[in-house]
Order: C-alpha cells, then sequence, then structure tokens
C-alpha cells in the first residue's frame, strides 16, 4: 500500500492542513470566482493577478511583486539579476538552503551565480558568519525560518546585525521567505517589519496558504519588472496565471489570520511534548509553527512505525522523515496547521504516545 493510500484511510492527520480533494478545490474556486466576477488574466496582465501582485507588495512593503510559476525558478533568477546588479557572481546560501539542497543544481548547471556556503548547517547563519567570508559578495540569500533545521530563524537582534552588514557592505540581501507568514507571530513583528531591510522577498501561495502553486517575487518596480522578463525567458509565461492566483487569494486573509493560533497549538505541543522524553524537540523553544522531532530509531524504522500506525490505529503521525546525524537516529518533521488546531487535545496526547510506545 503506497503512503497516499494509508494516509486516505486515516481519520485522524497531525501534521499540515486538511488537504481538499480536486473536486472540493475546483467546487471553491468556481463558487469564488462567480461571487467575485473574476475573469482570466492574459500572460499575466488582468485585474485580479495585479492587485493580488500589489496587495503582496504593500503586506511586505515593496513598491512591486510579481507572480512566478515556481518558487525554484524565482529564487534563482532573482539572485542571478541581484548579482548582476553588485557586479559579483558570488551569493552567500545557508548549507541548508533550498537551492542548494532540493534543487539539483540549478543555480550552477544553468549559470545563474556561484554559491558559497555560510555559517553551521544546525543554525541560523548570522552576521558574523558572512564578516568571515572575504570575497565579494553579491547577494546574501536567507530563509526565515529555515526548514531544514526545524524551522529556527536568527533572534531580532541578529536579523537586524545581518541587514546591517548587508547594507555596508553593498550586497543585496534576499529573503526565502516561503513560511515567512509562519514567523511573525513568533517575531511579535509584521510581514513588513522583518522584510525591512531586504532588497528582495520571495513568498509562497501554496505552503502556510494551501494554494495550488506558484510564488511572489516582491522588491522595486524595476527589479520585479526586470525578473518578469526573465521569467517568460526561461518558460514561466503560462497563458492563465488565474488558477494558481484564484487558489490563494480566496484564502489568503484567513491563512494569514490563522497563523497566530498555529503558533499557540505549537507552544502547546511543546508542552505536552514534554511527557515523552524519548522523542527531542527542535528548536528548543518555537520560532514558527513548525518543528523537528528527533526520534531514536533509524529513518527505516520511524516510517515503519508510521506505517504500523496508520494501518492499525488509522493515525498518520508524519509525512517527512530523515536520517538524523547519529547512528540508528532519525528526524521527522511537523507543520502545525488546521489538522493539530482542531483535534482534541487528548487525541493528540494519544497519537504521540503511540508512536513513544513504538519508539
Amino acid at each position: 500500500m503506497t503512503d497516499a493510500e494509508l494516509l486516505k484511510q486515516c481519520h485522524t492527520v497531525l501534521p499540515g492542513h486538511r488537504p481538499r480533494s480536486p473536486a472540493e478545490m475546483f467546487a471553491a474556486m468556481a463558487a469564488w470566482c462567480e461571487a467575485n466576477d473574476v475573469a482570466h488574466d492574459v500572460y499575466g496582465d488582468g485585474e485580479l493577478i495585479q492587485q493580488f501582485e500589489q496587495k503582496v507588495a504593500d503586506i511586505l512593503g515593496f513598491e512591486s511583486a510579481v507572480f512566478c510559476i515556481t518558487g525554484t525558478m524565482t529564487q534563482v533568477t532573482a539572485l542571478r539579476l541581484a548579482c548582476e546588479d553588485r557586479g559579483s557572481t558570488l551569493a552567500a546560501l545557508h548549507p541548508t538552503s533550498h537551492i542548494l539542497v532540493h534543487e539539483r543544481s540549478n543555480y550552477q548547471l544553468l549559470g545563474h551565480f556561484h554559491a558559497l556556503m555560510a555559517g553551521d548547517r544546525h543554525r541560523p547563519f548570522t552576521s558574523a558568519d558572512l564578516a568571515a567570508i572575504p570575497d565579494k559578495l553579491g547577494a546574501v540569500a536567507l530563509e526565515i525560518p529555515m526548514r531544514e533545521i526545524g524551522g529556527q530563524a536568527p533572534s531580532w537582534d541578529e536579523l537586524e546585525a545581518i541587514k546591517q552588514h548587508c547594507r555596508e557592505r553593498g550586497a543585496h540581501l534576499h529573503m526565502d521567505g516561503a513560511r515567512l507568514w509562519e514567523a511573525a507571530t513568533a517575531y511579535g513583528r509584521t510581514p513588513k517589519e522583518i522584510a525591512a531591510g531586504f532588497d528582495s522577498v520571495y513568498v509562497s501561495l501554496y505552503k502556510g496558504i494551501g494554494g495550488l502553486g506558484g510564488a511572489m517575487l516582491a522588491g522595486s518596480r524595476k527589479f520585479t519588472a526586470r525578473a518578469a522578463e526573465w521569467f517568460r525567458r526561461e518558460g514561466g509565461n503560462v497563458i492563465h496565471r488565474s488558477p494558481y492566483v484564484i487558489a490563494a487569494a480566496m484564502q489568503f486573509d484567513e491563512r494569514l489570520a490563522a497563523m497566530p493560533s498555529y503558533f499557540r497549538r505549537t507552544e502547546w505541543l511543546y508542552e505536552v511534548l514534554r511527557d515523552f522524553p524519548s522523542i527531542r524537540v527542535n528548536p528548543a523553544q518555537p520560532q514558527a509553527n513548525m518543528l523537528h522531532l528527533h526520534l531514536p530509531v533509524s529513518c527505516e524504522r520511524a516510517l515503519e512505525i508510521r506505517n504500523d500506525v496508520a494501518r492499525d490505529h488509522k493515525t498518520w503521525l508524519f509525512g517527512r522523515a530523515f536520517h538524523g546525524a547519529l547512528p540508528d537516529t532519525s528526524v521527522i518533521e511537523l507543520y502545525v496547521g488546521d489538522n493539530l488546531l482542531d483535534m482534541a487535545d487528548a487525541d493528540v496526547r494519544q497519537a504521540l504516545a503511540l508512536l513513544a510506545s513504538a519508539l
């Protein structure tokens, strides 16, 4: 039985939001289009998409934002343009950057820029880590929060120090804000306050938002116009962006408004996890509504446990698992969304007890 088939049989699911079937999603989109008299854009020219682009730009405090079909295309294009502007092909990235870990060396094979790794892979990099790089940097990319290390983010003072360092150094500071909305409550700041001092910001339209896909790149009007031209050259000029924009726009405000509730539920979850000492949590305190759980079993065994619990108890504990640094250890990821928010406290405790018992 495949993972998808196991998951479909479960009545209790811990991570994420409840997924909508295609029929449910398309019906909701159709109803929203009917209620709002929505028309298709044509190659990005249309009232809905342009209003939504400007809405995202305003929330982030930028002049402009432009839609792109994927975050993968968005970020390497933004960093290449930034490096061109600053006269250096060198971009500083954290060792766990999505660009390095998940994008099949696209930045390198396509000649976008040269990457330098900054900082330790288990912690967010600091201004001191950047200062230790002697080369002229064209750009610095900072993910907020950092998914591959459990949703960690720099402290507010350190974030301000990084902004100042890049400003004084003359390096373009770009934010991988795929989960920026999730970090705002932990910082106690608005997305605009977090983004202030960055030269460009990428945000996802499907991760925490729950859309079908797509991304936005925010920056100066000149910068986003150049990026839009390169998106066309790179094959991103789909004739209708409207399905992706509608799927995000119709629930955008609701999702942003729910982020504080997700974070409070994450804080509660941390307290519950104290009762299960075999499960180690990273980071030590929540910095977004996501976290990693470190388990004293191999990755293969962790997945067996997940599948056994799903089959026997109709409870889906987690999706993603990967090898820990030590032998016979593993790491799993939890994103706290609608599922955990709406689940009864006793059911959450029972699910964690099933995991701990199997460990």
